[in-house]
């Protein structure tokens, strides 16, 4: 039985309430959500192969749009196909996009909500699962000297010059190295598996090129249809998720359009605070700029270029990675994919948590929990904000 033959068993309504739970508990931005499905479902529930995972995450990282949103989504693909992907995007995203919708009509109500002690232990909480990640797909997708250099390479590349272009060039190297190397590939079993369906990936890449260029016509500022196509461009355009998404909305709801920078960032700052994909910003600018339709539009928009095209590309990813080449191609990768997330350890992770000896320990004190005691992700993210609270 392949593994493919595993991932169709379980309902939509069990993929969103599993989703759901890590939506409510996954701070830290997208290198810790990578860590968090890491943990999940590779180590916890082995729904993946650590090479099947190191696929997905190289695959959506070579896509415009949130990436960790479409890992998960893409997850939910292959555990039930189309529901199973909506139940996980929708279980994953929902807790961030409400928090994010009630700011935006009661912003007056919490004016400190990115401030204190209860954030800082979150991060340090954030510091323990994201190296957890790194040994752990280290050990699995970078079993050789060759491998090894390539990550720590590819991580050196991006601490010195961390532009997210630069992420897509590094990846596409570590494939091109793997080539030449002719690294050895995991057994195809063990690597991804995606049911093909011939016609839909080219529907879905056409509906994202129709999409976005209707994006492009002119609309009357603040409208619903404005709201809309400026978080669809958003979301079609720009590599590397929530915190470089961050520019082009200022521009286009701040220099472009009603809203002032104050609104702006105070919205930002409270989509850091909480769990969840930061793309969840977007029902913040809906939410203020056009009430509950505005939210639902936001939302769907900067969301819905991402998803048509991990549609579209998992087939042809699958394609690929039948073919010697390409396998030891995808190797070299996945090594990449280590070195990506040992980079994104330091910064942003390491960098805006820890200030000192005793954020250090606190660090150390929550990699203890985690990795020796085993204490669930859910339960220690509550505690390491609580620890916050009261130590720092």
């Amino acid at each position: 039985m392949t593994e493919s033959d595993k991932l169709v068993r379980l309902g939509s309504w069990q993929v969103f309430l599993i989703f759901l739970r890590m939506g409510l508990t996954s701070f830290g931005g997208p290198a810790a959500h990578l860590a968090y499905f890491h943990d999940e479902f590779v180590k916890r529930r082995k729904w993946l192969s650590d090479s099947a995972y190191g696929e997905v995450v190289a695959l959506c990282q070579l896509l415009p749009g949130p990436a960790s949103s479409q890992v998960g989504l893409t997850i939910g693909f292959l555990r039930g196909h189309y529901g199973g992907a909506m139940a996980a995007w929708v279980g994953f995203t929902l807790p961030s996009v409400l928090v994010m919708a009630l700011f935006a009509f009661g912003l007056t109500l919490w004016p400190d909500l990115g401030e204190g002690g209860w954030v800082s232990g979150l991060k340090l909480f954030v510091v323990a699962v994201v190296a957890q990640a790194v040994w752990q797909m280290g050990q699995s997708l970078c079993p050789d000297r060759p491998r090894i250099v390539i990550a720590m390479l590819v991580a050196v590349v991006l601490l010195l010059a961390g532009a997210v272009w630069m992420q897509v060039l590094v990846l596409a190297l570590a494939a091109v190295a793997g080539a030449a190397l002719g690294l050895p590939s995991q057994n195809k079993q063990e690597s991804l598996q995606v049911p093909l369906q011939s016609r839909k990936p080219g529907m879905f890449a056409l509906l994202f090129l129709v999409l976005l260029a209707l994006s492009f016509v002119p609309q009357v500022t603040g409208s619903l249809a404005w709201i809309g196509a400026e978080l669809y461009r958003a979301g079609a355009l720009v590599f590397g998720g929530g915190h470089v998404v961050l520019p082009w909305l200022q521009e286009g709801f701040v220099v472009s359009g009603n809203m002032s920078a104050d609104t702006f960032l105070a919205g930002y700052g409270v989509a850091q605070a909480v769990p969840g994909p930061l793309f969840s910003f977007s029902a913040f600018l809906g939410g203020a700029e056009g009430g509950i339709a505005g939210v639902l539009i936001a939302v769907v928009a900067v969301f819905l270029p991402g998803t048509l095209l991990v549609f579209a590309g998992l087939p042809l990813w699958q394609w690929l990675r039948e073919h010697e080449k390409a396998r030891a191609a995808l190797a070299g990768v996945n090594a990449g994919v280590v070195g990506l997330l040992l980079a994104a350890l330091y910064d942003p992770v390491w960098t805006s948590a820890i200030h000192g000896a005793g954020y250090f320990a606190l660090a150390l004190v929550f990699w203890l929990a985690l990795v020796i005691v085993r204490v669930p992700v859910w339960l220690l993210a509550p505690a390491s904000a609580l620890l916050g609270a009261v130590f720092l």
